[in-house]
């Protein structure tokens, strides 16, 4: 028998003779005309509009009160006393009032907020060891030098935290209290765990663990970031189960913010007893502030926040701001085709005439 000749050259290249490698399938060619195209433009700018003006409507329902309180009350003592690096170590406390006009309806969350604070830059962001966060025993030990030059303390031993990311943690710590029309005071409950995000607080950062030995055993030969006053461990000295890498204020600190002004979660009102079970009402409030957060080195700018939420979120503006605005260019764009249309295309002519 003889052998089949195989094809050689230009046919061996040549794609089968099939519908679809010979691209005879049958195809659908849009023919855009203005009475396809112009009813499209207008129905777009509709349900912009629309939607604008539903998330406008739904970011107006909330409220929210901010309070500078970088020099506000008494708070411009312990602003002065911060600037000098050798009083860092003493305790300044001070106090702020402000009035509620507006009951605040429902749950109410409390925000600490920082302006011209950049946590978005890049070394400051891959400056931290998510091994050692997550529990490592050998990073606890031995932290990534990306932590530098926050890796270990002036006696060599490794910091745990280690990087600028939680060196830098915010510190200020707050107690509101309500004071009633009726000269009645009392302490707002503020629920201060279970506030992170589910998988921050049981998969992105653990503890680590050696059997038979306690927390404080576990970090024993580790130091804390230099500008922190307790040990990580000791970070919350009223719950032991709220300490060490899990814990909460830490955990929403690591969540590195991707603007200069941005604000994280304190507390949310625990509205079990009265007068708070339907949330803040109308009255005079204080705030008790353990003040430690330095802002002069950066220019910054401390406030707290305090604010109810719908299912869009607190107040923001631009994505309600950003469709109405987009609403108004494709309808002004499609009026302008209208125009266009008219004069030149309804009765046949064309733009070289």
């Amino acid at each position: 028998m003889g052998k089949v000749k195989e094809k050689s050259g230009p046919l061996a290249r040549r794609p089968d003779n099939s519908a679809f490698k010979q691209q005879r399938l049958p195809a659908w060619s849009p023919m855009l005309t203005a009475n396809t195209v112009l009813p499209f433009f207008y129905f777009m700018a509709l349900i912009c509009l629309l939607l604008g003006v539903w998330l406008l409507l739904t970011v107006q329902s909330t409220q929210e009160i901010k309070l500078d309180y970088t020099e506000a009350g008494t708070c411009d003592i312990c602003f002065e006393k911060r600037k000098n690096v050798s009083n860092a170590d003493q305790p300044c406390t001070c106090t702020v009032m402000f009035p509620v006009e507006k009951a605040l309806k429902g749950d109410v969350f409390f925000y600490y907020g920082l302006r011209n604070f950049h946590q978005n830059l890049r070394r400051y962001m891959d400056s931290r060891d998510d091994g050692q966060m997550v529990g490592r025993l050998t990073r606890l030990k031995s932290p990534s030098t990306y932590c530098q030059p926050f890796l270990n303390d002036h006696k060599g031993r490794p910091i745990a935290p280690c990087g600028a990311v939680a060196n830098s943690m915010f510190n200020d710590s707050f107690t509101l209290t309500y004071h009633s029309p009726k000269g009645r005071t009392a302490p707002v409950p503020l629920l201060r765990k279970g506030i992170t995000w589910y998988t921050d607080k049981n998969i992105k950062y653990r503890n680590p663990r050696k059997e038979n030995l306690t927390l404080a055993e576990v970090f024993e030969g580790t130091a804390k970031p230099p500008y922190w006053k307790n040990h990580v461990y000791e970070l919350d000295t009223h719950d032991p189960n709220n300490n060490g890498f899990i814990n909460d204020d830490l955990i929403i600190w690591m969540r590195e913010a991707a603007f200069p002004n941005f604000k994280k979660l304190y507390g949310v009102l625990y509205r079990s007893n009265q007068p708070f079970t339907k949330g803040l009402p109308v009255g005079n409030y204080s705030i008790d502030i353990s003040y430690n957060f330095p802002t002069k080195y950066f220019r910054g700018r401390k406030e707290v926040v305090l604010t109810t939420l719908t299912w869009f979120g607190g107040q923001n503006h631009f994505l309600p701001i950003a469709y109405l605005v987009t609403s108004s260019l494709i309808f002004l764009l499609a009026v302008l085709l209208t125009v266009f249309w008219w004069k030149y295309g309804k009765n046949g002519k064309n733009m070289e005439e």
